[in-house]
């Protein structure tokens, strides 16, 4: 009787399978290199991304109330702020202080409290405001110093007294450059510690607070800085209010040696305090997006 031979059992080759798995590895390497590159690509989108309404344009923008509302804010707070400027200087830091966290905190919900044409070229390079917003914004800070200087000098006419507002000092040219990037460093305060203020505009308190600590950071160390150069106050930090009081002067030998005045004037206390609120916004959205991936 013949016996049945058992079947030889067929060895699977493990080179299919291995050769599936480095197939899947390579894959998968390659969906995170793309992942990578994706989301280099989304962090600067998101950098440069529009952080208002896209729908917000000339035509727009005046269909609501609300336009109106945030520009008489704006008026208001910048009226207030020029007057606390021209009569306690900055040289009372803490009634200081205390004025701008209230100014800020009551504002803010109307407008975001920019009171400062400085802070909306921020806002407008960093693409949290758009261009027709940021610019009646800025008309509207012109108007509000312009009410503040008003006031105040009803105020000094009505007493019969000719004392000086402490913000009265002239730049003299040696020192020109001196009082120029001293408007530069503390635009740039300013303007770096709004946009971190921003991450907190749920609550207009703390806005306040820190846009005030902000500002008084950067007033000290604009006082320190002065000092090292014998110097009177000569920094404003707000284009609005130095528009008002030191840009325009009043007197001079002739029309071009005026002209003249007003020009340097305007480089030192409006396109300098400008330019350095933007380089502010822009190391503070960098510092966010590398830390959180996202700019609000």
């Amino acid at each position: 009787m013949a016996t049945k031979k058992p079947k030889k059992t067929a060895k699977r080759s493990s080179k299919p399978k291995a050769a599936a798995k480095s197939k899947k590895t390579s894959k998968s390497a390659a969906v995170a290199t793309q992942k990578r590159v994706a989301g280099k690509t989304n962090l600067v989108k998101t950098f440069f991304a529009k952080k208002y309404d896209s729908k917000e344009n000339i035509l727009t923008i005046f269909k609501t109330p609300k336009i109106y509302g945030a520009l008489l804010g704006e008026v208001v707070g910048t009226m207030i702020l020029t007057t606390l400027l021209l009569t306690l200087g900055l040289y009372q830091p803490l009634y200081l202080m205390l004025a701008l966290i209230g100014v800020s905190a009551a504002i803010f919900k109307l407008s975001g409290a920019n009171l400062n044409p400085a802070i909306t070229a921020g806002m407008m390079a960093t693409r949290r405001m758009s261009a027709i917003r940021g610019v009646l914004y800025i008309v509207a800070q012109i108007v509000g110093a312009w009410l503040g200087l008003l006031v105040i000098n009803g105020f000094r006419l009505a007493s019969g007294t000719s004392t000086e507002l402490p913000m009265v000092a002239e730049i003299e040219s040696t020192k020109f450059w001196y009082v120029t990037l001293t408007e530069l460093f503390g635009a740039t305060i300013i303007g770096y510690t709004f946009a971190r203020a921003w991450q907190y505009k749920k609550s207009p308190l703390t806005f306040g607070c820190v846009v005030a600590s902000g500002i008084m950071v950067a007033v000290v160390t604009a006082i320190i800085t002065s000092s090292y150069a014998s110097m009177s106050n000569s920094f404003v930090m707000n284009p609005a209010v130095a528009l008002m009081y030191q840009i325009l002067p009043v007197s001079g030998e002739n029309f071009g040696a005026l002209m003249g005045e007003i020009a340097l004037a305007l480089v030192t206390y409006a396109v300098f305090p400008i330019l350095g609120s933007i380089i502010g916004f822009y190391i503070s959205d960098l510092s966010t997006q590398l830390v959180d991936g996202k700019v609000e």
